[in-house]
């Protein structure tokens, strides 16, 4: 069976409502992202950086999975499907897919402070006194700015054994995403969905400039028509 990984951004879920929160000037929420999404803005602040993530995990229990979510579930009729996600939240999941990998971690699980390893699911607010059985506070299950990123050598493995790459709503500017694709082999056919394409097509890439609702149901259609 081929395999085929797929590789979300925030513009798959911006499309089921979900807000990027990050406006022109690229303040988040009136916010600079290092005030809430670092450790640096967690030890000065954890309330307002609590308050973030409440506000989003409160939203996300208000969407839904839209259809570029539900057609990329019909390829595993077909093909091994892993999807790797930049996304916090769990569309991906409550479409149906069964293989997913959150690089930046997941909204609605939270973390020991103490213990990074220890991690717990988690759909209501996070609140200050809310502690893990350490004594320790909780945080949001959430990559910051200036953390490592543990799921990377999971997807770097992932996209080594892949038959086709599928680039849905990212900009590939956000590293260490963005250097997946360096290491899916050679010549593999690459299709690329964003409405505003910042790539251009070569020999295996396949650019489709559209938004992800429209892309990806056409492209997946093509894929499970293929001989």
């Amino acid at each position: 069976m081929e395999r085929i990984v797929v590789l979300t951004g925030a513009g798959i879920s911006a499309e089921s409502g979900i807000k990027t929160f990050r406006d022109a000037d690229g303040l988040w929420e009136g916010h600079d992202v290092m005030e809430v999404a670092s450790p640096v803005g967690w030890q000065k602040n954890q309330e307002l950086v609590l308050d973030f993530y409440n506000k989003r995990r409160r939203q996300l229990l208000e969407v839904e999975p839209n259809e570029a979510h539900k057609a990329l579930v019909r390829l595993e009729n077909k093909y091994d499907v892993q999807i790797i996600t930049q996304n916090i939240d769990d569309l991906h999941e409550r479409a149906g897919s069964s293989n997913v990998t959150h690089l930046h971690g997941e909204l609605l699980k939270a973390r020991s402070t103490f213990d990074e390893n220890l991690v717990m699911d988690w759909k209501k607010d996070i609140r200050i006194g809310d502690f893990c059985e350490h004594n320790s506070q909780l945080r949001p299950h959430v990559v910051w700015f200036g953390e490592a990123v543990p799921m990377f050598e999971k997807a770097l493995k992932i996209t080594e054994k892949s038959d086709i790459l599928i680039i849905i709503g990212t900009s590939m500017q956000v590293y260490p995403a963005a250097g997946l694709v360096d290491f899916a082999p050679n010549d593999i056919p690459i299709y690329f969905i964003d409405p505003k394409p910042n790539i251009h097509e070569s020999r295996n890439l396949e650019v489709i400039p559209k938004k992800a609702v429209e892309g990806v149901p056409k492209l997946v259609e093509r894929l499970l028509n293929q001989n």
